[in-house]
């Protein structure tokens, strides 16, 4: 064996798993924190020790994981008490005690497991998160304008969000008020308002976010920005937003 095989396999180590476990549809059975222990393997991460655990030692654990590859955005959950997608998360990168509990938030649906899409859709559904154009009947076959590809590359950009959540747990705003946009509306906002193809003025996209509910409901604490697992300007863009909204709240008062 090499010297570096050999410093690997001495520096694994046996982990210790505490795990938040509630089933909503048992509520008789109350929710506890359960422990597993797991020895740890080569470049291990959650999602691979989840799924061992399962495997191995309770197949009743709930947990969300599609791609496994932080693309989905389905493995979220808190990690010693900060929201992190379990996929991208080695266990050589914690301590050798891993706290998990589900996304705080969201509807939980069972142990880990929470249900991110029913709060997404209703969102997008409130700020109606799609281009909209004056034409009743879009033509499929019509030739689209050209882009700049500098706005194509912001736009892009704010594009890459996965709605895996985390920002949404990570905002202290969105914990105190059930109806807040969230970092991931406010891009998604922002990204509209960027998009030549949309045909809405500063004024309707007021009517929407210019409100405690949204840019001006911020805290501007940062947790977004800072956990957000594909690192988008989240901040940034909700300032932006917020600098356009209250101009045309000036505009409209």
């Amino acid at each position: 064996m090499n010297t570096i095989a050999a410093k690997n396999l001495h520096s694994l180590r046996t982990l210790t798993f505490n795990i938040f476990r509630y089933d909503p549809k048992r509520p008789e059975v109350k929710p506890r924190m359960d422990s597993y222990q797991l020895e740890e393997a080569d470049a291990m991460t959650l999602f691979i020790a989840l799924n061992e655990l399962r495997e191995t030692q309770d197949p009743t654990l709930q947990f969300d994981f599609v791609c496994r590859a932080g693309i989905c955005g389905s493995s979220g959950m808190l990690i010693n008490g900060v929201p992190k997608l379990a996929c991208r998360v080695l266990t050589k990168d914690l301590p050798a005690t891993i706290s998990l509990a589900p996304l705080p938030g969201f509807e939980l649906i069972g142990d880990l497991s929470v249900n991110t899409g029913k709060w997404m859709r209703g969102m997008s559904e409130r700020l109606e998160t799609w281009i909209h154009t004056s034409e009743q009947e879009p033509d499929f076959h019509k030739i689209e304008q050209p882009m700049e590809p500098e706005l194509s590359e912001k736009l892009y950009e704010l594009e890459r969000c996965v709605e895996c959540g985390v920002c949404f747990s990570a905002c202290g705003t969105a914990q105190m008020r059930p109806n807040f946009a969230g970092a991931v509306g406010l891009n998604q906002m922002a990204r509209f308002q960027l998009d030549p193809r949309d045909e809405r003025t500063d004024a309707d996209f007021y009517e929407v976010i210019g409100d405690e509910n949204g840019v001006f409901g911020c805290m501007t604490l940062l947790g977004c920005d800072d956990l957000c697992p594909k690192e988008l300007p989240l901040a940034q863009q909700i300032a932006y937003m917020r600098r356009k909204m209250a101009k045309t709240r000036k505009g409209l008062f």
